[in-house]
C-alpha cells in the first residue's frame, strides 16, 4: 500500500485544437482517429494496452503514476449535492444516491463495493482535459466522463449500455468480461440493470493507462482486483428519433409565437354546401397545407435549430453562478483582449451552419456579425481571446458571462 500513497498523480494534457485526424495515436493502439471511426465505432470493441504511454514509462523507470483524483478527493465530491453519485454494494446487491455523508463511503480496504460519479468534467480540470481528447467525435454525441472507484471485488454487474463508451484504466487493475451475446433480458428480482443470463466470450485484466472501447449493446462486466481501483468512463448520448423530434416541435412550436401573420382567422368564404358535416373541411385542410408549406414545416431544415437548441443544454445538475464582481462592458472587453474567456464547465455549445447555441439558448440571433464570430469561435474551439468587439453591453457574450455561462481562464 505504500506506493499507492507516495505514487505521482497523472497530469493529462489539453488536447491541442486542431486535432491530427489521419495519423497515427497511442489513444487507439498506433491508428489514427480516421481508422478507428471506420474500422471500430458503432461495429466492434477494441482493447488498447498503453493508450496512456505515460503510465508504462513510468513504470519501466520503477515508479508508479496514479489517477489524476486521488480517492479522498472522489468521496469528497461524492458528498456535494451538485455532484451526481450513486454508491453500488454487492453481496448482496444494493444501491443509494448521493450526495452521501463522509462516514457511509467504505474505507478503501473493504472489498465489494463502488462509488460512481457522474460528469466529472464539470468538477476537476483532469478529467476535463481526458474528454478534450475526444473531440474528433461531435460535440452533440459527447455526454460526459464518468469515474468509478471501487474496493476489491467491486463492480456493477454484468450490464449492457445503449451507446458507445470507452473504458479508461486510471488507477489499480480491473478484470473486463464481455459478450456480444443477443440475449440481453434483465434479472428482474435486482435493484439494478443487471443481465440475467451472462456468458463472457472474452476476458482482459487492464492495467493503468490501458483502455477498452465499447459499442453499444456488448454486454461488459468489470470486476476490480485491486483497492482504489479507478475506471474514466466516456460515455456518449444516444437520444432516441421520438425524443429529438419532440424537443424539435416543442421549440418549433415555441417560435411561431413571433409570426403575426399566424394570428389571421381561418375564412372559407369557398365553403359550399355539405352532405357530410362530421368531415373536416377540405378548406380548412388545404390552407393549413398551404401554412405549412410557407413555413417549411414540411422540411428538416425548420426542425434542426429546436434539435440542436436541445442537444445544447446543459445536464440537470448543472448551477450557473455569476461572477461575484463582474466586470463593465469596458473592463469585459479589456480582460478579452488579453485572457482567454472559455464556456463554464458545465456549459454545452453546439453549432448549426453559422448559428450557436448554448445551454439551450440561440447565441447568434439577432446579434452582429463580430458576436456571432466571436461565438463561433467559441463553439469550435472551446475559448475565446479577441480585440475586435465593441459595444458588447447588450450583447450575448456579455450577457452569457453575466450569467456565468462563459468564465475567463484562472
Amino acid at each position: 500500500m505504500s506506493s499507492f500513497y507516495l505514487s505521482k498523480p497523472y497530469q493529462p494534457p489539453q488536447a491541442p485544437q486542431n486535432l491530427p485526424l489521419n495519423v497515427p495515436w497511442a489513444l487507439f493502439g498506433g491508428i489514427s482517429p480516421e481508422q478507428f471511426m471506420k474500422q471500430y465505432w458503432h461495429k466492434k470493441p477494441l482493447l488498447i494496452r498503453g493508450a496512456i504511454p505515460a503510465f508504462s514509462l513510468t513504470n519501466q523507470n520503477g515508479e508508479a503514476l496514479e489517477s489524476p483524483i486521488s480517492f479522498p478527493e472522489l468521496a469528497e465530491l461524492s458528498t456535494q449535492d451538485t455532484v451526481e453519485s450513486r454508491l453500488i454494494r454487492s453481496k448482496p446487491w444494493s444501491f443509494d444516491h448521493g450526495p452521501f455523508a463522509k462516514k457511509s463511503i467504505p474505507a478503501i480496504n473493504k472489498p465489494n463495493w463502488t462509488l460512481l460519479l457522474q460528469g466529472m468534467e464539470a468538477h476537476h480540470p483532469a478529467a476535463a482535459k481526458i474528454l478534450s481528447w475526444f473531440r474528433f467525435i461531435p460535440d452533440a454525441r459527447l455526454d460526459d466522463l464518468m469515474i468509478s472507484v471501487a474496493g476489491i471485488g467491486g463492480g456493477v454487474g454484468p450490464h449492457f449500455d445503449s451507446y458507445d463508451v470507452f473504458l479508461m484504466q486510471m488507477s489499480g487493475r480491473r478484470h473486463w468480461h464481455i459478450s456480444e451475446q443477443k440475449d440481453l433480458s434483465l434479472n428482474p428480482k435486482l435493484p439494478l440493470k443487471i443481465l440475467q443470463h451472462f456468458r463472457s466470450e472474452q476476458d482482459w485484466i487492464l492495467e493503468p493507462g490501458d483502455m477498452l472501447y465499447l459499442p453499444p449493446h456488448v454486454a461488459h462486466d468489470g470486476i476490480a482486483l485491486d483497492a482504489g481501483c479507478q475506471t474514466w468512463s466516456i460515455g456518449f448520448r444516444s437520444p432516441s428519433f421520438k425524443e429529438l423530434l419532440q424537443e424539435g416541435l416543442w421549440r418549433l412550436a415555441e417560435s411561431l409565437e413571433n409570426l403575426p401573420e399566424l394570428e389571421q382567422k381561418f375564412a372559407d368564404p369557398k365553403q359550399e354546401a355539405t352532405a357530410s358535416a362530421e368531415q373536416l373541411p377540405d378548406e380548412l385542410i388545404a390552407q393549413l397545407k398551404g401554412q405549412l408549406h410557407k413555413l417549411k414545416l414540411d422540411q428538416i431544415d425548420s426542425f434542426l435549430p429546436g434539435i440542436t437548441a436541445y442537444l445544447s443544454e446543459p445536464k440537470q445538475q448543472a448551477i450557473f453562478d455569476g461572477p461575484n464582481s463582474p466586470l463593465k462592458p469596458k473592463a469585459f472587453l479589456a480582460r478579452l483582449s488579453r485572457e482567454n474567456l472559455l464556456p463554464h464547465p458545465q456549459t454545452r455549445i453546439l453549432s448549426l451552419g453559422k448559428q450557436v447555441f448554448c445551454n439551450g439558448e440561440s447565441m447568434t440571433q439577432d446579434q452582429g456579425p463580430r458576436i456571432g464570430d466571436a461565438w463561433r469561435s467559441l463553439s469550435a474551439q472551446k475559448r475565446l481571446r479577441t480585440k475586435s468587439l465593441q459595444n458588447i453591453d447588450k450583447s450575448s457574450l456579455y450577457e452569457a458571462y453575466l450569467s456565468g455561462w462563459l468564465i475567463f481562464e484562472e
